[in-house]
């Protein structure tokens, strides 16, 4: 006969929190499929005393489908060191202050870094409701190994300074990173983007998510070029995040392989030194890493 779950006890981390939220609340919103929205985050939106969001008019389509009339004023990368004075004056208030972005979780390529240092510098609460992210979402339908991942935003622009960026990476990846880099990036520049990826990290695996949670959602997987090839073909539309999965072992520029395949043959201190000249990594550097791998070995 089943048994009637029990009551959560008083230190269970399920149990939630007590009492209203107060403070500078940062509130998760849907990426895409309104289904997603939680129901702290909703309860949040309609109890606070003011919602700060990128964009009045898209945050009150959010707010009108779910009956909400909460004040709203907008908070940007063009405003916000100008709200941070009023905001922390409603804190001080014992305002309830909400903070969202246009979608998916606030500050991660959104405003709101600045606001919330100033709120924490301020000794004023803040806290957080958790939910819906398209880096995190993408990665797990990726193939592409979980972890390590960084995060990086939008790739620059210009294609000098993304070149630029790009090789700050894979020179990070010869000094021994190895993880899924992820980016959000615009459908326009998509091929410009992917073509750069193929000149400075070669032909890895690789993965364009495309409308996550919405109705025409596609996750492509494959090679860089496997991907440019068919972005070739089918112009590519909408909200996009692009992975691109850590070296491969045998990669002939990771640190680690040359390493290794010197250690094979030779002391410590002479691999490093070989690979440090190939490499041009400073030598301290790499003889830390080659210590670190004779003693795996």
């Amino acid at each position: 006969m089943p048994v009637a779950a029990s009551a959560a006890s008083p230190d269970d981390p399920r149990d939630g929190q007590s009492g209203p939220l107060h403070g500078l609340v940062l509130v998760s919103t849907p990426i895409g499929n309104l289904g997603d929205i939680s129901s702290r985050a909703r309860a949040a939106l309609g109890a606070c005393d003011l919602i700060l969001c990128e964009d009045t008019r898209r945050t009150g389509r959010l707010l009108a489908a779910m009956d909400i009339h909460t004040r709203t004023e907008p908070l940007h990368e063009h405003n916000e060191d100008a709200r941070i004075d009023s905001v922390l004056g409603k804190l001080r208030d014992n305002r309830t202050v909400v903070l969202v972005s246009d979608a998916g979780t606030p500050l991660v390529s959104d405003p709101g870094y600045r606001l919330v240092r100033a709120a924490i510098e301020a000794g004023l609460p803040v806290t957080a409701i958790p939910g819906p992210n398209a880096g995190v979402t993408a990665l797990i339908l990726s193939g592409l190994p979980p972890l390590p991942f960084l995060f990086l935003g939008f790739p620059p622009p210009r294609q000098a300074a993304r070149r630029a960026a790009f090789g700050s990476l894979r020179a990070a990846e010869r000094a021994g990173l190895s993880a899924t880099l992820v980016w959000h990036e615009a459908p326009h520049r998509l091929l410009e983007t992917l073509a750069d990826l193929l000149a400075v990290f070669g032909d890895r695996r690789a993965a364009v998510a495309r409308e996550l949670t919405k109705r025409f959602e596609t996750v492509e997987r494959g090679t860089v070029s496997d991907l440019t090839d068919l972005f070739s073909r089918e112009a590519p539309r909408g909200e996009i995040t692009l992975l691109i999965g850590p070296p491969e072992r045998d990669d002939p520029e990771d640190l680690d392989g040359r390493l290794r395949a010197a250690l094979a043959t030779q002391t410590v201190k002479d691999a490093a030194a070989l690979v440090s000249t190939a490499t041009g990594l400073p030598r301290k550097l790499v003889y830390a890493r080659a210590l670190h791998l004779h003693g795996e070995g």
